[in-house]
């Protein structure tokens, strides 16, 4: 039995993350700010200084700020956009870490939805304990 307040979901999420990959994608730091809620909410994982909760778009925003600044990240590809009736993913690959200290990570972003904008996100890496290490304790 389908879901009606799904219909049309998957196809609105994926615009979305498309646009927002596109704009990631191209560095554009004012498509990408567009794109986020302003009951945003943003749940990062791990022990250390940007762990936990950052409700609202603009400290989302300035951890994401933090989280570059403290890392040295560099988007070097999207691997995947996928997008369901409620949510959708990106499967991004960074550089994080400066010269010869530089890594290669996988993380997975999971996304909700609302009135066409980014409004929630779950960010999973794919090694923690280098993320806590690069970012540093809480």
């Amino acid at each position: 039995m389908s879901d009606p307040a799904a219909a049309g979901g998957e196809d609105k999420v994926r615009r979305v993350l498309d646009a927002y990959a596109a704009a990631w994608k191209s560095g554009d730091l004012a498509a990408i700010a567009a794109l986020y809620h302003d009951d945003f909410t943003l749940h990062y994982g791990g022990a250390n200084a940007l762990s936990g909760v950052h409700a609202g778009k603009m400290a989302a925003l300035t951890v994401l700020a933090d989280f570059s600044r403290r890392t040295g990240r560099r988007l070097l590809d999207i691997v995947d956009v996928m997008a369901g009736p409620r949510r959708g993913a990106i499967v991004a690959r960074e550089r994080l870490g400066q010269d010869d200290a530089a890594v290669e990570v996988e993380r997975l972003l999971v996304y909700t939805i609302a009135d066409g904008l980014l409004r929630e996100c779950w960010v999973y890496d794919a090694d923690q304990a280098l993320i806590d290490r690069l970012i540093g304790p809480a």
